[in-house]
């Protein structure tokens, strides 16, 4: 009996390890780099085991912790947020809630900001000195930035 209850108790660990990993991959790091940090001392790996453990009990598997820990990355990346495992937990009930920021993107020709009008159907380009010129390129010259 108590032989089945160590391969329980080592395979729990594993699964925490994976979770832990998975958290760190979701920062950016390669599992090499994890390691190397480790031993510098930039990461106390063991810090995240205890987190990692509580998580894999909430979730009740680790699948669906990895899932949990994309859902937080994803939100918290698209918002330049910093997140820790522990805001997977403070983010639970919000999960099936919780969407990344919307990536607005402006029109813009020649750097200058464009913007269409509703009432006449057509696009202007605003001069540096504020004065609407109508646009009179065609649509693929129109260039599209993502303004954070």
């Amino acid at each position: 009996m108590s032989n089945k209850k160590a391969v329980v108790k080592e395979k729990t660990e594993t699964d925490i390890q994976e979770i832990v990993n998975h958290y760190f991959y979701s920062k950016g790091l390669a599992l090499e780099q994890i390691k190397e940090d480790a031993k510098k001392k930039k990461i106390i790996y063991s810090r995240f085991t205890r987190p990692a453990k509580q998580l894999l009990e909430l979730a009740g598997s680790k699948e669906k912790a990895k899932e949990a820990i994309n859902k937080v990355a994803e939100w918290a990346n698209s918002r330049e947020l910093d997140y820790a495992i522990e805001t997977v937990f403070k983010k639970w009930l919000e999960l099936d809630r919780l969407k990344p920021k919307e990536i607005v993107k402006k029109p813009y020709y020649r750097e200058d900001p464009m913007v269409w009008s509703e009432t006449k159907k057509k696009w202007y380009v605003i001069s540096p000195d504020g004065e609407w010129l109508e646009f009179a390129g065609r649509e693929g010259e129109i260039e599209w930035k993502t303004i954070k």
